[in-house]
């Protein structure tokens, strides 16, 4: 397989076929977030595409899904997306779900006849970063779009058949806007209604502008219990009619899994208990991005 970068995935893919299509991100400017650093987004070659394809045709046969690797392959062109997918489903034909990351910027250019057609490619799974759904974190954080613009974006998604995995993440208002930004987060993927909801704890990566202005003092991160209350929040506010919410990253203090909606009001209560002192957190040499 032809990588020219460090492959991300999220951690259900860690079994697929990684089809890296793009290199870097095609947004790069969201100040929490080091990944693709130094890397300028650009779409790769069909030829090396189509010869990656036909290796994990000889070589990967006992892997059922695949993921379109860097960032927001879906802003490729949809002629180009068309022929990898119908090349993916003719030389692998066993595998059962494509999977891709997916920015709000990049779905709102495809039309819905568009989204369908990628659905009925084989395109199953979108993984796309709402992070808060509150405005001015947003604006701080240099994500594109504000929160509402997202929200009806996931929407598309859905309505297209395609399933949706949202990311949120814990800590990202900081210690100022801490409950406005859990309660905010909650009421967008209420609105949302997505498949599956990842919620991560923010971990402040060197070389990012989030990390300098920690530095500078301009932006502070709270501690363990800051994070547990925000996760508390979060929950209270989402309300999702089916769908998993996952707080089980590795990045997080206390892991759970959310069968929404009936395992709500019992994971509440482990959290109750986390806080009171009684459920030990997960320590910090274990917590990763």
């Amino acid at each position: 397989m032809h990588y020219e970068s460090d492959v991300i995935r999220p951690p259900s893919e860690a079994d697929s076929i990684l089809l890296e299509v793009t290199v870097g991100c095609s947004h790069h400017r969201c100040a929490f977030c080091g990944a693709y650093a130094g890397e300028r987004f650009r779409i790769k070659e069909d030829d090396v595409i189509a010869a990656d394809i036909a290796e994990a045709a000889e070589h990967m046969r006992d892997r059922y899904r695949v993921f379109l690797c860097n960032g927001d392959p879906l802003i490729v062109p949809q002629p180009r997306l068309v022929r990898w997918l119908s090349e993916i489903k003719r030389l692998l034909p066993w595998t059962t779900r494509v999977g891709a990351y997916a920015n709000a910027k990049a779905i709102a250019r495809k039309s819905m006849d568009e989204l369908r057609e990628l659905h009925a490619l084989g395109l199953k799974m979108i993984h796309m970063g709402l992070e808060s759904g509150d405005d001015e974190t947003l604006r701080a954080m240099r994500k594109h779009g504000d929160p509402a613009f997202i929200v009806e974006q996931g929407k598309r998604v859905r309505e297209a058949g395609i399933r949706v995995f949202v990311t949120v993440l814990l800590g990202l208002g900081g210690v100022e806007r801490s409950e406005i930004h859990a309660a905010a987060t909650g009421q967008a993927l209420t609105r949302m209604q997505p498949d599956f909801v990842g919620a991560l704890t923010l971990m402040l990566v060197p070389g990012t502008p989030l990390y300098a202005a920690a530095e500078r003092g301009e932006f502070s991160l709270g501690g363990p219990e800051q994070m547990l209350r925000e996760l508390r929040t979060m929950l209270v506010h989402t309300e999702m009619a089916r769908g998993i919410f996952y707080a089980n990253h590795a990045s997080t203090y206390l892991p759970l899994r959310v069968q929404m909606p009936r395992g709500k009001a019992a994971a509440l209560e482990q959290i109750d208990r986390a806080l009171a002192g009684e459920i030990a957190l997960r320590p910090e040499w274990i917590r990763a991005l």
